[in-house]
Order: structure tokens, then sequence, then C-alpha cells
């Protein structure tokens, strides 16, 4: 991971008299140069004209004396696509929002749908390893739903050996997305654990040839699965040296529970020998996903020291009783999403995981669960019976609350960087329209999240996963308010997409 510079260099003194929009008054940060003072912000039409320390004269000005002005925060990791996630991200502070380690394909068809319903924050995605082997050996359907590769995670036919032909087709799914601007290759390897490490090698051949990151959900370690054939670790280390492909490590803290020290620590070793290996996490000790998913199976799950009754189905709030209640629900309903709490959120494993060097917080977002039918995609509030993993509304603010206000580990530039600079990092040398995200300076696109460093905080819980977190007054995407006085603005879907 690159590193931060530190310099004042930013600003600068205008004599143009007017912008259109004017931020005013704020304590500016840009990660990127390190500049961290008061001053104001002018913005045209969709990127950042100025930052300058005299004042501006706007025809439209925000008052942000008292606050802190930011580049809008990048999730690399998320699952919730639709409108309604994707405004409970925009409270917590995102302004793009990026499809990364499950995927999508054709991509072309999802930035066509995500085009025409509009979008509150920019998107993007990579090409599904997952979903390309689900439509070849399980028959899954490639004009369903965005979430068809989390209901099938639980069909054992896509984790199947694929002959030769069926391989064939399989990566001609990943070439044509890859032509057609996918953002990298996501690989659930987690989830397809006992499949031949050879796939997962030639896999990320493709990726390193495309000159794109694969964003990937590692395989079990030996001490949760001693039957898996290589420990997911090794196997990320051992394929990015091999391949020189960047190996983006997704939720380092999930799949590395009380083991973190031993993951980063080979992570650590591994760039050091020059290979590229990013990685993120989030900051809670819960997970969430289908509970047909392969390492949630009973067996599995003792094999951990995980008990069932861990797991809570997010839909009815029913928490597993017994192995053979687990059976039970895994065979009715594979697809249906669960929370696994995994590791206590105090317990200091999770803060080395986030405070490890280059960790980008990423939120592992779900597509919320509803309870009472689907409603319209442009109703908000959203209507009783949203129900969702509290990471998908409060990632972003509960990091900064954290790392920076309670614990001072990190500086507030520190944390801001952790949310949006070093995230856009990780894609900015394969995707150069990330170079304009995650920095507050002229030239950048004008994604800016203007929060009360006091007050910043997350709202949502295990048991009210859609409240949406506070401080956040204005948030703006391309220039365009998308949060205003803390509030969603109902008619704003200026999202656009973000592609290779």
């Amino acid at each position: 991971m690159r590193a931060v510079a530190h310099s004042q260099e930013r600003i600068v003194t205008t004599s143009q008299d007017s912008f259109p929009l004017v931020i005013s008054g704020g304590r500016v940060l840009d990660p990127e140069s390190g500049f961290d003072a008061v001053a104001d912000v002018g913005i045209t039409g969709g990127t950042v004209s100025v930052v300058s320390a005299t004042p501006l004269r706007g025809e439209q000005t925000i008052d942000a004396t008292g606050l802190v002005v930011a580049p809008g925060f990048v999730d690399l990791h998320s699952h919730g696509q639709a409108i309604p996630e994707q405004r409970l991200q925009a409270l917590d502070g995102v302004t793009t929002a990026l499809e990364l380690e499950a995927g999508i394909t054709p991509v072309g068809a999802a930035y066509a749908r995500a085009a025409a319903e509009g979008r509150p924050i920019n998107y993007g995605y990579s090409t599904s390893w997952a979903l390309a082997r689900m439509a070849v050996l399980a028959g899954a359907p490639l004009d369903g739903p965005p979430d068809t590769v989390l209901t099938h995670l639980g069909v054992p036919a896509w984790r199947a050996e694929a002959s030769t032909a069926e391989h064939a087709r399989i990566f001609e799914h990943l070439s044509r997305d890859l032509a057609d601007g996918a953002l990298g290759i996501g690989v659930l390897a987690g989830y397809a654990p006992h499949l031949d490490p050879a796939e997962f090698v030639a896999v990320a051949e493709l990726a390193a040839e495309a000159g794109r990151p694969a964003f990937t959900h590692a395989r079990p370690l030996v001490e949760a699965d001693p039957d898996v054939p290589v420990d997911g670790a090794e196997e990320i280390a051992r394929v990015a040296g091999q391949t020189g492909v960047h190996l983006h490590y997704c939720h380092v803290n999930s799949t590395s529970g009380r083991q973190v020290d031993r993951v980063l620590g080979l992570v650590e070793r591994c760039r050091m020998e020059g290979a590229e290996v990013t990685t993120e996490a989030y900051p809670y000790g819960a997970g969430s996903t289908a509970i047909g998913a392969a390492f949630l199976a009973p067996e599995v799950l003792a094999r951990q020291g995980i008990r069932p009754d861990w797991l809570v189905l997010v839909g009815t709030g029913e928490r597993i009783a017994d192995a053979a209640r687990l059976a039970e629900v895994r065979a009715s309903t594979p697809g249906a999403l669960a929370l696994l709490h995994f590791l206590d959120e105090d317990d200091p494993a999770l803060e080395r995981a986030l405070l490890f060097e280059g960790t980008a917080i990423a939120s592992d977002a779900m597509p919320l669960t509803w309870t009472g039918g689907r409603p319209d995609p442009l109703t908000w509030p959203l209507p009783p019976g949203a129900l969702g993993h509290p990471r998908g509304a409060g990632t972003f603010s509960r990091a900064i609350r954290r790392l920076y206000r309670e614990s001072g580990k990190l500086t507030l530039s520190e944390a801001v960087a952790r949310c949006s600079l070093l995230p856009a990092q990780v894609l900015d040398e394969a995707v150069p329209a990330l170079r304009r995200k995650g920095r507050l300076r002229a030239g950048s696109d004008a994604d800016v999240v203007v929060f009360d460093p006091a007050r910043i905080a997350d709202q949502a819980s295990y048991v009210d996963g859609t409240r949406p977190s506070v401080g956040i007054e204005h948030v703006f995407v391309n220039g365009t308010p998308v949060v205003r006085a803390g509030s969603i603005v109902p008619d704003a879907l200026p999202g656009k997409p973000v592609r290779a």
C-alpha cells in the first residue's frame, strides 16, 4: 500500500468570482496530501474546483463551521446494491459502494440495470467466479435477481469439479466480463473449500493478465478445517507470489478470527517479498451469510468450536437451537441469511485486524431481508420489516467512533483515510476512475461527506440493523446532495458507474 503524504500544499487562493456550490468554513481533510485545516471547498458540477484558504462565494453555500469536510467513503465490499441499502450507506458517509467479493455476471447487464433504475451513490462490480460456476454447473439464472449468488450458495452442485468443457465455459464468462469493464474477479473460495487449488491459480492468472485484482473470500484456515486442501491464508500468499496478481484479502477479521496474528504476519511477509496483497476489515464480531454456506455445516462448526446457537436467522430472529435444527434449516431454506457471532467485539484480535498496516474499512453489507414484502425501492423512510446486519448501516461511523474518538488509536485523518483513500488505492492502479475518489483536492470527484467528529456514531444493532448512523450532516455524490442536514434527499439518484 502506498504511503500517505503529509503536506499543506493542496490549499490555494483563487480569484474566481463564484462557484455553483461552496462548503464553507469546515475542517477540510485530504488524507492523500495530509492537508488538515479550516478552508472552503468550491464545487463545479461533479468536480472539486478548489480548496481555498480565503472565503469563496457560492450560488449555494453550506456552512460547515465546526464540522469535518472529507472525501466520501469508498466501500469495496457491499452486497447491498439496491436503492434502500445504498441510502443506508449514504447516511453512513459512503459515496461509492462496490460489489467485488462475490461479484456478478454478466456485468454489462448489472451496470445497465443500475443505470436504468438510478442509484443514490456510485456503484461497480467485479465478475463473479462463483456465479459463473453456479450457471454452468447448477443451472443458476444469469438474468435473475442480484442476490442469485447468495440464494445458490447452499446448492452443492456448483462446488463440484468441472470438466474441461465446463471449465472453459466458466472462464468464458469471466473473460467476457473483464473485457466489459469488470473491476476484477470475485472469488468465493471459502464457499467451495475443497475445490482443486489449481482452479484458484487459473483464476488469478486470468486476473493478472487483465491487470485487475482478484477479491478473495479465503478458504478456511487449517485450524478451522484440517481437511482443507490448502490453508486459506497460505493459498493467498502463495498464489500472489506465483502469479503476480494483486490479491485483495476480503474481511480478514472474519475469516481469520483468533488466528488473525498468524494471518497478518503471513500477509506482511508476503508484502516484504514483493507480492501485492491488500486487506480489509469490518468493526463487528458477527458475520452474515446464507445459512446453506459450506462452512456453516454442523460438523464444520463443531470443528471450529462454534455452537449452532451462535447463529441467528435474520428474517425470523430464531436462534438455532442445535445441530439437528441447523441441518433442518439448511435443507429447507439454504439461501436464508443468518448472523454468526464468531468473535467478542471487545476481543483485541478484532482491533488488530482493523489497525493492520494498510487495512481498508469495508462493510460486507448484505441485501436487506424484507419480512413484509418488498416495497417500492424509492420508499423512504424504510417501512417496517426491513431487517439486516448492522454493518450495512453503521460500519464507517462505527470505525471512526471506535478507532478515533473513543480509543485514540488513529488520528481523525488516519481514520478517514481507512474509509476513503486506502480503499480507493486498492483499485486505482487498475481502475483510473478511483484516482479521483478518496481524495479532496482540485480535480477530484465531488464525492464529499460533512460530519460532526464529536457526534459521528453508529446506531444500528443486532436487534435493529437498519437504524441509520448519526453525525453525518451532508453527503454529496458527484456534486449532488444525497444527504442534507442528516436526512435523505428523496429524489436524489446521482450515482454513476465505476468501470475499468
